[in-house]
């Protein structure tokens, strides 16, 4: 069993706006990505939130305050402990463009582990499966002030290189943050095919 996470927990002062419900292409960001999500999960919440967003179930994060990612997957790995899930698939709410196809791989290769796609040498964290069995861990680095980019430095993972991503057919548009109107604009102009 997979559980899918839309990371939310954002203040989004960039955007000026909750991303959640930024347009993109006539559709909220929060639609794009939960409805990539829920291709590959069999259940998609929203990490996060304390109420739904457009009918997507809310997941609060497990401390107050704004503590960024990592809060949120701790949550997510807290629920799916819960509920008997396998592992988490995550994207954050800012990636609108995230394409169904390369959740499937992810979630295929993941096997008990977790698969983090890697582009101009950084790991997309928010854009990647991790398994069930990371929430104490997950905890452990939330309590310690860190990051899933710290959590990742210590605990063994895979990575997914630009070559065996763009042989997927990916070509960064999975991971393509919108911060701003324009980011918004220039993934429309680079990645708008993404959404048909």
């Amino acid at each position: 069993m997979i559980l899918g996470a839309v990371l939310a927990g954002g203040s989004s002062r960039r955007m000026g706006a909750d991303k959640a419900l930024v347009e993109v292409a006539g559709r909220p960001m929060v639609a794009w990505v939960s409805a990539a999500l829920g291709e590959v999960a069999d259940r998609v919440v929203v990490a996060g939130r304390t109420h739904p967003v457009l009918g997507v179930d809310p997941l609060p994060d497990p401390v107050e305050g704004p503590v960024g990612p990592l809060a949120g997957l701790a949550g997510a790995l807290g629920e799916a402990a819960a509920i008997g899930a396998d592992a988490v698939v995550v994207v954050a709410v800012d990636q609108p463009f995230a394409r169904r196809e390369t959740l499937a791989r992810l979630v295929a290769s993941s096997e008990g582990r977790a698969v983090v796609p890697q582009a101009e040498g950084v790991r997309q964290v928010t854009c990647a499966v991790y398994p069930a069995d990371w929430h104490a861990e997950t905890l452990i680095e939330l309590e310690a002030g860190g990051s899933i980019q710290t959590l990742l430095d210590r605990l063994e993972h895979v990575l997914v290189l630009p070559d065996e991503w763009q042989a997927w057919g990916e070509d960064g548009a999975s991971w393509f943050s919108v911060d701003n109107a324009d980011d918004l604009e220039d993934g429309l102009a680079r990645f708008g095919s993404a959404l048909e």
